[in-house]
């Protein structure tokens, strides 16, 4: 059903006094070596009006953003938010505040969750049992697996978009970081920064355990660490051509790497992706650490406390602090 998701895209675009409503919603599909001057980043935007801190979150986030943020002069920055109906009333008020000082052309764009979610379900479904918490079935879990099924959902004009958690501060323009989209090697579909815990070590004990000469869960830079899903650069159209990731998608095949592994996680689209890396590390394209600088520093004190400073360390600039588990982010 394109024409729905054409007019997801355009859902509400009331929020852009730099920019004329643009009817495509999407973005121009001319080749990729030259790519379309809309420059889509998408946060998960829902209860937020039940929560003091992720309005807090949210305020950082954008602020920082918007005061780093330049684009060229036909450049459009589309900004989704998938969120409930009170989340979205309250997005827009506060991004009336936060986009005052922006000096470049935006769009807002709200997505209905219940309406990604009933497109989700049915794809990752099979899935959330490996790598929700709890029992995993739950319809309502879905929505934490949409980038991995992004490329199904949104509309094939739609060939790359940043998904970003609501609890970063940005000290770069975040048109840089589209500028990493280029760095992909062929056959990599996505971007993302390494765990900056021992997360994975932790997760995969039993594979660990049984294969005692194994990378995976071992520190960089010669380890397999796992993904953090903080910072995403989804390539799309990559993800559409690949034959080996829609492969990688099929339940009976989700079900088969996650007993090879012994693996069952809570993290949702971070446990998948982190899951097929120790299989496939082809598929992607690693950010610098600095590009989401996690903060977290929980399983210091949870029993990892001699290997933790392998897994946390980031040499290098920091473009994005991630403060992860509520963690404080240092000032500027």
């Amino acid at each position: 059903n394109a024409n729905r998701n054409d007019a997801d895209l355009t859902l509400d675009t009331r929020l852009t006094p730099h920019h004329e409503h643009d009817e495509e919603g999407g973005e121009d599909t001319s080749s990729v070596s030259d790519p379309s001057p809309h420059f889509h980043v998408l946060m998960m935007f829902t209860k937020i009006d039940k929560s003091r801190s992720l309005q807090e979150k949210f305020r950082v986030a954008m602020l920082s953003m918007v005061k780093h943020a330049d684009f060229l002069e036909d450049e459009v920055l589309v900004l989704h938010f998938v969120s409930d109906q009170a989340s979205q009333e309250l997005g827009q008020q506060m991004l009336q505040e936060f986009l005052l000082e922006a000096t470049f052309q935006y769009e807002v764009v709200f997505h209905d969750v219940a309406d990604l979610t009933l497109k989700l379900f049915p794809i990752v479904e099979a899935m959330q049992k490996h790598f929700s918490a709890g029992s995993g079935a739950y319809y309502s879990d879905s929505i934490f697996f949409l980038s991995v099924a992004m490329h199904h959902i949104m509309p094939q004009s739609l060939t790359r978009i940043v998904q970003v958690d609501l609890d970063l501060k940005y000290r770069t323009n975040i048109r840089h970081l589209f500028q990493q989209f280029d760095r992909f090697p062929p056959g990599a579909v996505l971007g993302v920064s390494r765990e900056m815990q021992p997360v994975y070590r932790h997760t995969f004990w039993q594979y660990r355990k049984e294969n005692p000469q194994t990378k995976v869960g071992e520190p960089p830079p010669d380890g397999l660490p796992g993904f953090n899903s903080g910072v995403m650069l989804l390539d799309l159209r990559a993800m559409r051509a690949s034959a080996l990731y829609n492969q990688l998608l099929e339940p009976a095949n989700v079900a088969k790497l996650a007993d090879q592994y012994r693996f069952r996680g809570h993290l949702g689209d971070q446990d998948f992706f982190s899951m097929i890396g120790m299989e496939h590390p082809e598929l992607f394209y690693s950010l610098a650490c600095g590009w989401n600088r996690q903060l977290c520093t929980w399983w210091r004190e949870h029993g990892y406390g001699d290997v933790f400073q392998l897994y946390y360390r980031c040499d290098g600039p920091v473009y994005i602090y991630h403060g992860n588990c509520n963690t404080a982010i240092p000032d500027d």
